[in-house]
């Protein structure tokens, strides 16, 4: 793409900083993508979500909904303005799980002057990060129907799911706050950097605010309250605009890969995780179900050994060391998800040789692991 052109001009015109035209043009076109009003590009996924959880006025004395199987980067953010994350399980995608949330609200809650609070805790339940894992997105229409009626805010995180559609929509545009962000190993990166989406305009000038030091008009330097050094710089902005240019290319590569995985692995002992019928995944990631836990592990050795990079599921958040203290409700779903759950290559350099390369490896292990 067009990266190296933009990055070039950041570096001939000396604009390679927190200022220039980059980063603008990277925010409007963002928002153009998602259909969006606003977008704030800001240093990475975990400062979007810290802001955000700022945005939505979450307090240190209150809660919020977390998924167990997730990066801990969402969790770690709620810790980050005081609160304190409610682990919830995932469903049959590796979500968090709908029905779960529904049912804790509905029983292990209860309602004062308009408030959700929580019977175990006696914390206001303030807000709720759905994960898009692996860039399938979560049945998003029952959680906004439950925070509409328990005045819960939604924070979205589609750090994994840029490109990813519910129902017709993209991702980052389905609660209050989306967060994205450009990681290396994202659907398009930047190397690092991140994203604030929202329809709201004061949110949008609210987190500007926040991410420049919370600093005022002018030149004077002075600066209305505690603020934070999380603005996008513009040469990464440059390389994010060459990238965002080829989303659609990406999105197509990933998805006719997953198709090429599934077609190979058809007459295997393995198979994909795929997507639900209101969801159109981006594919981010390729995860692979396997038998038990012992053929899970048994290829990821086999996989690493032969050259081939293969990752388990993230260790669930509930078993995190910081966190072993904090509310769990019915975790059941995950444990096994951990237990079989295995990642391949997913890059959308991959070629028809590397595939079947893979494929032929996971078919060996199959034999000699004896499950």
């Amino acid at each position: 793409g067009n990266e190296w052109k933009y990055v070039k001009e950041c570096l001939d015109t000396e604009w390679v900083s927190s200022v220039g035209k980059y980063v603008d043009a990277f925010e409007k076109n963002m928002a153009d993508y998602l259909g969006a009003k606003y977008a704030v590009a800001c240093m990475n996924g975990t400062s979007a979500l810290h802001v955000s959880l700022l945005l939505a006025e979450v307090k240190p004395s209150e809660e919020v909904i977390v998924p167990t199987v997730s990066f801990i980067a969402p969790v770690n953010a709620v810790k980050y303005v005081g609160a304190e994350p409610l682990f919830m399980d995932c469903d049959g995608y590796c979500n968090i799980d709908v029905n779960k949330t529904k049912e804790f609200i509905k029983t292990g809650c209860h309602v004062i002057n308009g408030n959700l609070i929580n019977n175990t805790t006696g914390k206001r339940i303030a807000a709720i990060i759905p994960v898009h894992i692996f860039g399938t997105p979560v049945d998003m229409d029952p959680l906004r129907e439950l925070a509409d009626s328990y005045k819960i805010k939604i924070i979205e995180d589609a750090t994994e799911s840029l490109g990813a559609e519910y129902k017709g929509k993209k991702t980052g545009t389905l609660g209050l706050l989306g967060c994205l962000s450009f990681n290396g190993n994202k659907i398009i990166t930047t190397g690092g950097g991140g994203m604030i989406i929202t329809n709201d305009e004061r949110l949008a000038k609210k987190a500007k605010y926040l991410i420049t030091q919370a600093k005022e008009e002018g030149t004077e330097y002075v600066h209305g309250e505690i603020g934070f050094n999380y603005r996008m710089v513009n040469v990464l902005a440059a390389i994010g605009m060459g990238q965002l240019e080829m989303i659609d290319d990406y999105m197509a590569i990933k998805r006719k890969n997953f198709l090429r995985y599934r077609e190979l692995l058809s007459d295997q002992r393995y198979s994909l995780l795929d997507e639900p019928v209101y969801a159109k995944s981006n594919r981010w990631l390729y995860a692979v179900r396997c038998h038990d836990k012992r053929e899970k592990e048994f290829l990821l050795r086999y996989l690493n050994s032969d050259g081939i990079e293969a990752r388990p599921l993230w260790h669930l958040n509930h078993l995190q060391k910081p966190y072993l203290k904090c509310q769990s409700y019915k975790i059941e779903q995950a444990p096994r998800m951990h237990d079989i759950i295995a990642n391949i290559p997913s890059s959308v350099n991959l070629t028809e040789t590397q595939i079947r390369e893979v494929v032929q490896a996971m078919k060996k292990a199959g034999t000699a692991s004896g499950v």
